[in-house]
């Protein structure tokens, strides 16, 4: 009989809560600020990191989960008595972590030839950042607990990603600069026009989608790119960074529009914030456009 388990990274941002209630399990990257080195969902939450971030004026760095890492949690989960372990891993072109979760398998499978056979793994690249393909991570689990099988289990999860677009708004260009995501003149010359641009992740690219001018125009654009894409009546979620009264302007805005809502939030953590900063908000959906 099969005993499957649901691993992820800790980018997919799920909360603390659905780690525990559906049994996931959650690698955490780590990253480092100056000569001190942290541990995602260890040595701090997302409340912490942001305090860290704010009166840290450097740029903190994260690392890659290393494929020794995916092989010492691959031995965990078969000792543990698992059959069949699900992984799906943070955006492939952003990250070196999904090719080593699957460097990781072959190592495994050399230092406990006893599994052959006996225990799956199973490597999906998730194809975005944060809830993107945390959604699918926490949905899968569920599945997994009321008996669903890999096959399906492993369909949903491909096909999710495969379909899922985020818009993303920042409010600030500052960390963006900070880490190169954005040159430096490009996000002055944004600053001082009061631009904020609206970011589309889908199939491992992020691209500008728009730009506006000023906080006020980003969630209505927001809203209008979503509304325009959206399967109709399929699952939403909302990203969102420290701000709460953003995210919930962006929650009623959305139920509103679509009369419905959503299914999940997603607070960003240290992973996502290092390039976006802290105050951002966005919609995850499945897109009628593949």
């Amino acid at each position: 009989m099969s005993k499957i388990k649901i691993m992820t990274d800790s980018a997919s941002d799920i909360s603390i809560e659905n780690e525990k209630k559906y049994e996931i399990h959650v690698v955490p990257f780590k990253m480092s600020m100056g000569d001190k080195s942290y541990t995602s969902r260890v040595d701090f939450d997302n409340e912490k990191f942001y305090k860290m971030m704010d009166e840290y004026d450097g740029i903190p760095l994260t690392s890659q989960i290393t494929a020794f890492e995916f092989a010492e949690n691959y031995k965990e989960l078969y000792n543990a008595g698992y059959t069949d372990v699900i992984y799906v891993s943070i955006n492939s072109k952003g990250s070196a972590t999904y090719n080593n979760s699957v460097m990781a398998v072959e190592q495994f499978y050399e230092e406990v030839p006893e599994a052959k056979g006996k225990f799956r793994i199973i490597n999906i690249d998730g194809k975005g950042y944060t809830g993107g393909y945390g959604y699918a991570v926490v949905e899968a689990a569920k599945k997994a607990q009321k008996g669903a099988s890999v096959a399906e289990i492993e369909t949903f999860i491909r096909d999710w990603v495969d379909n899922c677009v985020i818009f993303f708004g920042m409010y600030s260009l500052q960390y963006a600069k900070k880490s190169g995501r954005i040159p430096a003149a490009a996000a002055f010359v944004g600053e001082i026009m009061g631009l904020r641009p609206v970011s589309r992740i889908q199939h491992n690219q992020i691209t500008t989608e728009a730009k506006v001018r000023g906080d006020k125009a980003l969630i209505p654009k927001i809203i209008e790119l979503t509304a325009g894409e959206q399967i109709p009546k399929t699952p939403y979620c909302i990203v969102y960074g420290n701000d709460t009264e953003v995210r919930d302007e962006m929650v009623q805005a959305m139920t509103k529009k679509l009369g419905y809502p959503p299914a999940d939030c997603y607070q960003i953590g240290s992973e996502i914030a290092v390039n976006a900063g802290p105050k951002v908000i966005g919609v995850i959906l499945k897109s009628q456009n593949k």
